[in-house]
């Protein structure tokens, strides 16, 4: 069973009298526990794409469906609600609060949910550190951190509230090449031991090589998939 479905989405921006297709009538599953990415050049639809599967924009037309919930249909609140229990995100820049440590970096979600005891976070937070190899790590503020060891925090950040799904824009952009691999291969490892659905995009030929199933974007238009060692839906 899929855990995302889009159906015929189109996604188109206005800009004064010009019309921008970011995306046009895609249609793609994506299974759970999948290891996925969106690949094409820039301007080809793929952080559009997340933004849409993560309730950060809303599709022109067509459905998309995240677990049982349509997800275009929602208003703001409920988008809202429903990135902060289903989704976490990873960003290419990181941001993490620079005034924050490691250990209230990774808190933050679980604090803005707001239904987690004290005890419970502390708990959930120590843990997911242990799994990135970052607990030794946890009272560093970010600035005293590497490019990698801040973007090991940033997965942390996504897996500590136990998504379904986490979406990854160009997460490793500005990583060296070593680091770029080692994160990948990171989460990875992190789908394996939580079962979490990983999306990410990446212009990066080694990342997609760490890759389960490809998608191919050009002008908003899904024009290729493939799938390695028969993982993940198409």
């Amino acid at each position: 069973m899929a855990l995302v479905q889009i159906d015929n989405v189109s996604k188109i921006y206005q800009t004064g009298e010009v019309q921008v297709k970011a995306l046009q009538d895609v249609t793609l599953s994506i299974g759970k526990a999948s290891f996925v990415t969106f690949v094409g050049p820039s301007g080809s639809g793929k952080t559009t794409m997340l933004n849409i599967i993560g309730c950060l924009d809303q599709p022109t037309k067509g459905k998309i469906f995240v677990g049982n919930a349509q997800v275009g249909t929602f208003n703001r609140r409920q988008r809202a609600a429903f990135r902060g229990h289903t989704l976490g995100f990873i960003f290419q820049a990181f941001n993490l609060f620079q005034v924050l440590t490691t250990y209230e970096n990774v808190e933050y979600p679980l604090v803005m949910i707001k239904n987690e005891s004290i005890s419970k976070r502390k708990e959930k937070v120590l843990k997911v550190l242990e799994s990135v190899g970052m607990l030794d790590q946890k009272d560093k503020f970010p600035d005293q951190l590497s490019g990698g060891q801040k973007q090991r925090v940033a997965v942390a950040r996504a897996l500590v509230t136990q998504p379904k799904l986490v979406l990854a824009d160009e997460p490793t952009a500005n990583l060296d090449k070593k680091s770029a691999v080692n994160v990948i291969r990171l989460m990875r490892d992190m789908r394996d031991k939580f079962n979490t659905t990983f999306i990410f995009s990446t212009h990066d030929p080694g990342v997609m090589e760490e890759a389960e199933v490809i998608h191919t974007l050009e002008d908003g238009r899904l024009v290729s998939g493939s799938r390695k060692n028969n993982v993940g839906e198409i």
